[in-house]
């Protein structure tokens, strides 16, 4: 590398990716395993806050999880075909999952069959238990690509960035960097863009984003898997762009940019069209579980007013004045039934005191003609 290139510094990668401990330990399935148990606790969380007994999500994960490897193994095999079925191929490295390649959208598709069939057998609402896996399955993904550091793969282009991936020529069958004849593990003599960091980082930052917006917006019915999907494919998408290895191409764009597109189109429609609060369970005596409505406190909640609400409530509302329109008179017609005795009264005592006062004028003057009489 050109010495006025030079980076100021780098990131180092590990020349061991497996250690001999009575068995081989490999960082890589160390890093899927952690991934899974990561995963499995955050869901058991949610899905306890939900109503269901605690620790079900292990029911699940038995049938998940080898779904899942095997589906992932599959999509990576599938989509790469030239390590396994081309000239200087081997089949048999399809088995050897310890050596890397584990595609995450048959990982998803091949997890959600064995979920379903979980959610099934245990009477676990499947939607209800795919959003409780929205927020642990990023941080499953986040964890998992730090096994692709230690394996020293999947890493992008040639970069002299401050935070270049320091990368070594390795050897996969045994597992750690490949020695020059010094005995020392040969590095190359460029940098890289750290794609795996890349990747890692952002599933953190989708299940951050899930877990914030569904607090705030209560998704139920699948949405928020299908936003966690919606978010994780924009993400992949500009990954993929960097990286530079071996792949299938269409139309001049690697394989997983197109499926980015595809499945991101999937979950957005999937997202905007289904409606639904979250899903909540109970469990009886005998452990068997059951749809419930949703708890009281979030069924008081105030709730986005559907199409059409505006319109009925209007409609609703203008007999509020009729109706006191018509108890106005009634309120204004005892008043003037309470005064009219009063107005009746008043009249009467006055034409008694008229008569009174006529006849006391009238008997001077029978006095006077009197006294005139006798003089």
């Amino acid at each position: 590398m050109d010495a006025a290139l030079s980076p100021l510094a780098e990131i180092p990668s590990p020349t061991r990716g497996v250690w001999d401990i009575g068995i081989p330990l490999r960082a890589y399935a160390l890093c899927i395993v952690l991934g899974i148990v990561a995963a499995c606790f955050i869901a058991d969380r949610r899905l306890r806050a939900r109503g269901a007994p605690p620790w079900v999500i292990l029911d699940v994960a038995i049938w998940a999880v080898p779904f899942g490897i095997v589906g992932a193994r599959l999509y990576h095999v599938i989509t790469s075909p030239e390590a396994y079925f081309g000239e200087n191929g081997s089949l048999i490295k399809a088995f050897k999952i310890w050596e890397g390649g584990l595609g995450i959208w048959g990982g998803i598709a091949a997890g959600a069959l064995g979920a379903y069939i979980a959610c099934r057998r245990r009477g676990l609402p499947f939607a209800m238990t795919a959003d409780a896996l929205a927020v642990g399955l990023p941080v499953a993904q986040a964890i998992g690509r730090w096994g692709n550091w230690f394996n020293n793969e999947l890493y992008g282009k040639e970069t002299t960035l401050p935070w270049g991936l320091k990368v070594y020529q390795w050897d996969s069958a045994k597992g750690r960097a490949a020695e020059g004849a010094d005995g020392k593990p040969m590095a190359y003599d460029t940098l890289f863009q750290p794609t795996f960091l890349y990747e890692s980082l952002w599933c953190l930052g989708v299940a951050l984003a899930v877990w914030l917006l569904d607090r705030r917006y209560k998704f139920g019915r699948g949405r928020a898997f299908a936003l966690y999907v919606m978010l994780y494919t924009v993400g992949r998408f500009w990954v993929e762009l960097l990286r530079i290895d071996d792949a299938e191409h269409i139309l001049g764009m690697r394989l997983n940019n197109w499926t980015s597109i595809i499945v991101f189109a999937a979950a957005l429609v999937y997202f905007l069209r289904v409606r639904g609060p979250q899903e909540f369970v109970t469990v009886d005596e005998n452990e068997q579980i059951h749809l419930v409505g949703a708890p009281a406190a979030q069924a008081a909640a105030p709730a986005e007013p559907e199409a059409g609400a505006e319109e009925a409530q209007a409609a609703v509302e203008p007999d509020e004045p009729e109706a006191e329109a018509e108890a106005k008179p009634e309120a204004e017609a005892k008043p003037e039934a309470e005064a009219t005795p009063e107005a009746e009264a008043k009249p009467e005592a006055e034409a008694e005191a008229e008569e009174t006062a006529d006849d006391e004028a009238q008997q001077p003057e029978h006095e006077n003609s009197d006294a005139a009489g006798k003089g």
